[in-house]
């Protein structure tokens, strides 16, 4: 039933078809949203105990009050839990408030103003500063870049990382200063950046003395199947390769306890983590430290931190397994849509046919479902191909999203006959 083996009138009566179920489902007022990764309520609620925490006991382990001024890099009991996620012993991680993404924004923002512990001179008077940015991509990483006038030059993400070919030609030009990379369950493809190509990342060669990897390790313990992928340690690997500077991590509690009250946490090494905390004096006293105690006696150990993300697997794995059912159901004989399976994260990339991914969100708009715009995954939100939609399958509830998806699928089929036809 491919549309290549498909007459024009078979594929006019296929679009009649779809017209009409697409009619009927505009007649039942939807209101869906498949926009951002959010956690749904039933997840928020596993982290209800925070709320009851600290208790009317407000000191860490080092005997601090919680409550008052101070403790820069955080405190040391929470580090100390996530140290092991994220392959760094405490004393080379800070932990902050609730977003990560203030983590990276700060560290882009210190680099053109400062200049990093290696730069010849601030990165605003350089003639120009360039990041590679893997696409698809996460789509606020490219936002905060283009705010600050950075240019973008985009890449392959593929199966196993970026395409190192385009790296490596594209790391000889001394203005290109860094770039961004999600390592594990990638934001939206799922990709999984490989130990090979990690320790080629760390080792590469690159005209830029203080070339930066931001290292979005957002997802390390999101898991959706039984295989529990690690991820390669770039910080362990980047010194290993004499470039100890050249890695950032970032990554939070965002979707592991409470999404706009959780802690964030940046990783490198001694040298970077200082110069980190030097200009971050400038801005801020300290972090919310109560927060980080409920959280730290909340979770207790790493393995609390796992146990919870168990839970979470289980509200999050059947809604990936029904996206792709419906897909699968609804697209595959026709050969008009190609979508990912992830073992983890919190989106599926679905690549529809070349030159209609806007029109497909245009149609389930109309009919009641809101999506991530086409173009999000890429910077300047330009897909040159117009084929790449972003779904996050978290927030609605099991009858909402399958309800959204078949939605989807028919605006996939419809936009593709309609280009067929066209």
């Amino acid at each position: 039933m491919s549309f290549e083996n498909l007459s024009r009138d078979q594929i006019q009566t296929l679009l009649d078809e779809q017209r009409a179920h697409y009619r009927e489902l505009q007649d039942s007022g939807l209101k869906l949203d498949l926009t951002r990764g959010k956690p749904s309520p039933e997840q928020l609620d596993l982290s209800l105990p925070l709320l009851a925490l600290p208790g009317d006991d407000f000191t860490d382990s080092h005997g601090t009050d919680t409550r008052n001024y101070g403790g820069l890099n955080g405190l040391p009991e929470l580090r100390e839990i996530f140290a092991p996620i994220l392959q760094v012993p405490l004393e080379q991680i800070v932990a902050g408030d609730n977003a990560s993404l203030a983590m990276m924004h700060d560290n882009l923002v210190f680099s053109l103003l400062h200049g990093t512990v290696d730069s010849p001179r601030p990165w605003v008077a350089e003639e120009s500063v360039k990041f590679i940015c893997p696409v698809p991509g996460y789509d606020r990483h490219f936002a905060l870049t283009e705010e600050y006038g950075i240019e973008m030059i985009p890449v392959d993400l593929l199966a196993d990382g970026p395409d190192m070919n385009a790296v490596r030609a594209l790391v000889e030009d001394p203005t290109v200063k860094g770039m961004w990379l999600v390592p594990t369950y990638g934001n939206p493809s799922g990709a999984v950046v490989s130990e090979a190509v990690a320790a080629e990342l760390a080792g590469l060669e690159t005209a830029a003395p203080d070339f930066r990897i931001f290292w979005d390790n957002a997802y390390a313990v999101h898991h959706l199947t039984d295989e529990q992928t690690k991820t390669a340690d770039i910080i362990g690997l980047c010194a290993a390769s004499d470039h100890p500077h050249r890695a950032i991590t970032f990554a939070s509690t965002s979707k592991i306890t409470f999404a706009g009250s959780g802690v964030c946490f940046l990783a490198s090494s001694p040298d970077n983590v200082a110069w980190y905390l030097k200009h971050l004096g400038k801005r801020t006293i300290g972090p919310d430290k109560v927060n980080q105690l409920r959280h730290a006696r909340f979770l207790q150990d790493t393995e609390g931190v796992m146990a919870l993300m168990t839970r979470h697997r289980q509200i999050l794995a059947p809604k990936f397994e029904q996206v792709v059912t419906i897909l699968r159901e609804r697209l595959a004989s026709y050969a008009v849509a190609e979508w990912t399976e992830p073992k983890g994260g919190y989106f599926v990339s679905l690549d529809v046919v070349d030159g209609t991914a806007s029109r497909v969100i245009e149609l389930a708009r109309e009919a009641g479902v809101a999506m991530t715009p086409a173009g999000a995954a890429f910077p300047y939100g330009h897909d040159p191909r117009d084929r790449n939609i972003r779904i996050a399958p978290s927030y609605p509830s099991s009858a909402e999203l399958a309800t959204a998806i078949e939605v989807l699928a028919t605006c996939v089929l419809l936009a593709a006959a309609e280009q067929s036809l066209a």
